[in-house]
């Protein structure tokens, strides 16, 4: 009879280790949980003229068993088990922080990710929502359900149509891009055209917003935007800005992107701009939508002579002076800022990239008295007329508002000195 061989006798050590491993963790996991029931606080009843102290909460060690039962299960179970005992994690990680990170070091994490790759759509999601309820408030559990390559595994089967499958994909992805600060890169070549399917496939308004907070976390950090931009997150942006339940988050995403070269060139070269960061400016009752748009149209207009000619031919001017005059504290800084960049552009010649400068003309530009001062009456007649084609609308406006006089002031004045800039 020969001896079995050196690798079946390590196989089965491992194995042996492994369910040592496990039903370790086990017992400490029952150990903690009484603990916690010792320590839950008692109360009195009489029974017979006797007083008897009872613990509350007496619930705590069938919660323990069941906890007990479901990782068993869905570590060696079947498949049907495993659906099941996911289930049962879905509801015993409500409970708090601690038994989500206990639960973690009895290795359901990776058993969960494994599961997500089901092609049955029914465990699938119980895996999704599993994970969910694991990844709140611990950062820890985050961590190893990246270790454990969730991405690679929540992408496999892409052909997701229901909209509630959708919005828990995008929770959970949104949840973990809290990790994009750190030293794990989130900007993968298979999570970012997911989102994006996702951003333009689904009806649901609270998926997509759950995407964008994605996307706007990833953004944050200055090495995704490569892969953001040659995934197509710009254009996608662009399309979401209009849609007013949506677009702060897509103009803060914008405005992470709009200071990198390459976001700035895929802003520039796409049709809808500067149009549609124009119609966002006359947002009344969205003002950070408003400061927003004006922060992009500040970096596209800086340095660009042709920018700057491109927004003047798409009305911005009497934009800029309606928010100047009646946009929050910060819009009208920027208004009046492109206001000015504006007003220098009409009193002298500027260079392809001499950018907005005050009190200074472009080398190999000399401007004499007479070209300067009517540059300043043609500026003057331009601030005049801007001012009275809007002073109806102004008006109507400012009234609602109760600072009616000094806005008409302001518009009537036939002088350009009488405005801020």
């Amino acid at each position: 009879m020969s001896e079995p061989s050196s690798s079946s006798s390590s196989s089965v050590w491992l194995a042996s280790y492994t369910n040592l491993q496990f039903f370790t963790r086990i017992r400490r996991f029952l150990q903690s949980k009484a603990a916690q029931k010792n320590n839950k606080p008692r109360t009195k009843v009489s029974i017979d003229n006797k007083e008897v102290r009872v613990a509350m909460g007496g619930e705590t060690e069938d919660g323990s068993l069941v906890l007990q039962r479901s990782v068993k299960k869905l570590h060696f179970g079947s498949w049907e088990e495993k659906e099941m005992a996911a289930m049962e994690i879905v509801r015993l990680a409500k409970e708090d922080v601690k038994t989500r990170k206990l639960m973690a070091e009895l290795g359901v994490i990776p058993a969960l990710v494994e599961l997500v790759a089901s092609e049955v759509i029914a465990r699938r999601r119980v895996a999704v929502k599993a994970l969910i309820e694991l990844a709140n408030g611990t950062y820890t559990n985050k961590t190893l359900m990246v270790e454990a390559g969730i991405f690679s595994k929540l992408t496999k089967n892409t052909e997701v149509s229901e909209d509630s499958m959708m919005h828990d994909l995008a929770e959970l992805i949104l949840s973990l891009s809290s990790l994009a600060n750190n030293q794990f890169s989130l900007a993968s070549s298979e999570v970012l055209p997911f989102l994006v399917r996702i951003l333009e496939s689904s009806s649901s308004v609270e998926t997509k917003e759950s995407c964008l907070g994605t996307l706007y976390n990833l953004s944050a950090v200055l090495e995704n935007a490569g892969p953001l931009i040659s995934n197509g997150v710009v254009q996608t942006l662009l399309t979401l800005i209009s849609v007013k339940q949506l677009s702060e988050k897509a103009l803060a995403t914008l405005g992470h992107l709009v200071v990198t070269l390459m976001g700035k060139k895929a802003m520039e070269n796409n049709p809808i701009v500067p149009e549609s960061l124009i119609e966002i400016l006359t947002w009344d009752e969205k003002p950070k939508c408003q400061e927003l748009s004006a922060y992009i149209l500040m970096i596209l207009a800086y340095q660009s002579s042709s920018q700057r000619e491109k927004m003047a031919k798409s009305g911005i001017v009497p934009v800029l002076l309606e928010v100047a005059l009646l946009g929050s504290p910060l819009a009208q800084k920027r208004a009046l800022k492109l206001l000015q960049w504006f007003k220098d552009q009409r009193l002298t010649r500027m260079g392809p990239h001499s950018g907005p400068q005050t009190g200074r003309i472009a080398m190999g530009s000399p401007v004499n008295p007479r070209e300067s001062e009517e540059g300043k009456k043609m500026m003057k007649n331009l601030v005049k007329q801007s001012l009275y084609k809007n002073m109806e609308m102004i008006t109507r406006r400012a009234n609602a508002s109760g600072d009616s006089s000094k806005l008409k002031s302001l518009v009537i004045s036939t002088s350009s000195k009488s405005l801020p800039y």
